[in-house]
């Protein structure tokens, strides 16, 4: 009789687990469905009485979402290094055109490290990397050039995939805060 009591109360316990877990996937499920129905760009965020988005449900900007993304390191300490943080976390609409840590790995480490300490020469080659405004992947493949913040334009290729000048981009529309980011495989140079 004891081991029929064990048995039964094993299975009722197993079935008010697979109950409540049933229950807390339904919950899960419809806190899923209704978080991924909710506006998250900061044009679509309701205001709050002060007049404020929600920072909560506010995305990452361009530095912090880099910097989240763990391949952006080179990026993210010449950014450092050129004092382009601040600019680069603003309001912006801005478009990055990002280089992996891989991409500047192409750089010979002595030309790097030069570049590096050249805070105007690094300066200019980020700002090159930079387009003022919010241009989506389905923009960018429109566009045969683009002006930079650096001043000079960037090429644009779409025939046989997108290149930008020539760096293949590999990774598109990574949606910040504050812009957009295309990841490419290469560091790309002003003229």
């Amino acid at each position: 009789m004891k081991k029929f009591a064990y048995i039964t109360a094993g299975l009722a316990t197993g079935l008010l687990f697979s109950a409540a877990a049933s229950a807390d996937y339904a919950y899960d499920k419809a806190n899923y469905m209704a978080y991924s129905n909710v506006h998250t760009s900061m044009e679509q965020l309701p205001a709050t009485a002060s007049g404020k988005q929600h920072s909560a449900m506010m995305k990452k900007d361009i530095v912090d979402t880099a910097i989240s993304a763990g391949n952006f390191n080179t990026l993210v300490t010449a950014v450092k290094q050129a004092g382009l943080v601040e600019t680069l976390k603003g309001e912006g609409p801005f478009t990055v055109f990002a280089p992996t840590d891989e991409a500047f790995a192409k750089i010979p480490a002595e030309t790097l490290n030069a570049l590096l300490a050249d805070k105007a020469a690094l300066t200019k080659v980020l700002t090159y990397h930079v387009v003022a405004g919010k241009v989506m992947a389905s923009d960018v493949v429109q566009l045969a050039s683009a002006e930079t913040v650096q001043g000079q334009s960037v090429r644009i290729n779409s025939a046989n995939g997108v290149m930008v000048d020539n760096a293949n981009v590999i990774m598109t529309d990574i949606e910040t805060s504050n812009g957009v980011i295309h990841v490419i495989d290469s560091v790309i140079l002003p003229k």
